[in-house]
């Protein structure tokens, strides 16, 4: 391992494989630490308190809290019982969502995005909308699972930076195309959390963690598809990955 590199854990899902369980994060998201952010990537199991959180945060110097196919547990946020059908996690709800108020206590840079954005969002005491196509006056978030990934992942809207915040910063615009692949949704903004951006209907895309010293944002877009080809998603994550870098000098 090249020596300066910050170690960046990237909690797990998971997964049935078979018959025998796995622990997995999607390669795009470990490529993007590797890649964009200049640091080493590193899985970590979904195993809740068995894992020795503050240990595990003293060893890091950063945290990516990924997308995922599965929703955080309504009872979470005293949510509404989800559908029949609905796929959770309740073993990476156990790991992320003590580990995300215990990381950004201890100084460690976290990015989140999108299942990671609405964790955060519940870590801090926020809710969700389970269905956000079928509020009044929303758009559809959702992406179309029968086009081709680029298709899925390609821009589908605008959002409006916040003037005073890090990613209008980055930008040097108001405004940017970002991709869509949700249909879940900030209801209610943690306690403490600063709005970011917003889509077109109002809804909430990203925010950032007040008062702390580090690096602590959310996005409920994937920044990470094709990173190296978007300037502001390479940006974003050379961000991340120079806070990671600071606290890796700083220990």
């Amino acid at each position: 391992m090249a020596s300066g590199r910050p170690l960046i854990g990237m909690p797990a899902d998971r997964r049935m494989v078979g018959a025998h369980p796995f622990h997995m994060v999607g390669e795009k998201y470990a490529r993007a630490v590797l890649e964009a952010a200049g640091g080493v990537p590193v899985l970590i199991p979904a195993l809740a308190e068995e894992l020795g959180f503050d240990e595990l945060v003293s060893r890091l110097d950063g945290l990516v809290f990924t997308g995922s196919p599965s929703n955080v547990e309504p009872h979470h946020y005293e949510g509404a019982p989800s559908d029949p059908g609905t796929l959770h996690d309740p073993a990476r709800d156990a790991t992320t969502l003590p580990l995300i108020r215990r990381a950004i206590s201890a100084g460690v840079p976290v990015l989140g995005i999108c299942r990671g954005f609405q964790e955060m969002n519940v870590a801090f005491g926020g809710t969700l909308h389970q269905k956000l196509h079928e509020v009044p006056g929303h758009l559809d978030h959702r992406d179309d699972v029968s086009q081709p990934l680029e298709v899925q992942y390609g821009p589908a809207h605008e959002v409006t930076l916040e003037p005073g915040g890090l990613l209008r910063s980055l930008s040097g615009s108001e405004q940017v195309r970002v991709n869509s692949l949700h249909h879940q949704g900030i209801e209610r903004l943690g306690e403490g959390l600063a709005v970011e951006a917003r889509a077109p209907d109002g809804v909430i895309e990203a925010f950032r963690v007040q008062s702390v010293g580090q690096f602590a944002l959310a996005v409920q877009w994937h920044p990470e598809w094709q990173v190296m080809r978007n300037p502001f998603s390479r940006a974003l994550f050379a961000t991340f990955g120079e806070a990671c870098r600071a606290r890796a000098s700083s220990k």
